[in-house]
């Protein structure tokens, strides 16, 4: 397994988070957000700056973590808003070597309202396919969107969408209720929903955190393995079936990457816990 993270939780300019993924030892970060946007929308010329920064500093991007269809976009959204994404984010990631897009089936509308599947479904078979088509893998993230909503969910997903794989965060399920469960919904459980959709997994995320009071509400974040995402766990259930693809840590210990006050973030914290939370995987990797 090869560790890599989301290096914006270390800082928001691309020179903090080059330094923070050296001081790691670690030759890969996960773009996301940088210099303040993600990474499919800057202008060409501020792309083109730090796809020659990353290249001179020897570091490699495994992974674009996009917006495309993300818990930030309703399935009424106009379409054309994900299309233009998908057409920013493919040369981009050509540029860089990278092979892996996140993606996810858009917000989830409350519980009992129309979720209006079918069209998840055809958008994300045309997302799939136009990334399927320059030989990029588009990988769903169970967080807050349909998928997100139970390990069931995610299954119909891969049913419905041909060539569609998966991104594994071990702390998402932990503050979301299981929907696929009769009332009253208990919280999902990762190792369960891990061993239901392994088989089409191609990515991990790690995060680790505590069952909030109530659903909808952030949840206390802790270190890798402190809490109730079954990080050990799921590795080692990960290694014993064969997984050795990309590990990335997304910390959330000192801020949330969507938080909206950023005058709030201390960032000085911000880099010590990544940089904390990567020694500390890389050590439970090691023990695995």
């Amino acid at each position: 397994m090869i560790l890599t993270g989301f290096s914006d939780e270390a800082g928001k300019d691309l020179a903090t988070q080059i330094r923070a993924t050296k001081e790691l030892g670690w030759t890969h970060l996960s773009a996301r957000g940088i210099n303040g946007a993600n990474i499919h929308e800057h202008s060409e010329a501020d792309f083109a700056t730090i796809a020659d920064t990353l290249d001179a500093e020897g570091i490699h991007v495994p992974e674009f973590g996009s917006l495309i269809g993300n818990w930030g976009k309703k399935i009424t959204s106009d379409f054309a808003i994900t299309l233009a994404e998908i057409d920013r984010a493919i040369p981009r990631m050509q540029r860089l070597g990278t092979k892996l897009i996140r993606i996810m089936s858009y917000a989830q509308e409350p519980w009992g309202q129309d979720q209006q599947e079918a069209e998840r479904f055809r958008r994300l078979r045309e997302i799939v396919n136009r990334f399927a088509a320059v030989g990029i893998t588009a990988a769903h993230e169970n967080c807050m969107n349909w998928g997100g909503f139970s390990a069931e969910h995610t299954l119909r997903l891969i049913e419905e969408v041909p060539g569609l794989k998966l991104v594994f965060d071990t702390g998402n399920p932990v503050f979301q209720l299981d929907r696929s469960k009769p009332e009253p919904y208990p919280w999902q459980n990762a190792l369960e929903f891990w061993q239901k959709v392994r088989d089409h997994v191609v990515h991990i995320h790690i995060k680790d955190c505590f069952n909030p009071e109530q659903a909808d509400i952030e949840p206390r974040y802790v270190g890798p393995a402190e809490g109730q995402a079954y990080v050990k766990e799921i590795l080692a259930d990960a290694k014993a079936h064969g997984y050795n693809g990309y590990v990335a840590i997304e910390p959330h210990v000192a801020t949330v990457f969507h938080v909206k006050d950023q005058s709030q973030v201390d960032w000085q914290q911000c880099y010590d816990s990544y940089v904390a939370y990567g020694k500390k995987m890389a050590a439970i990797l090691a023990e695995i």
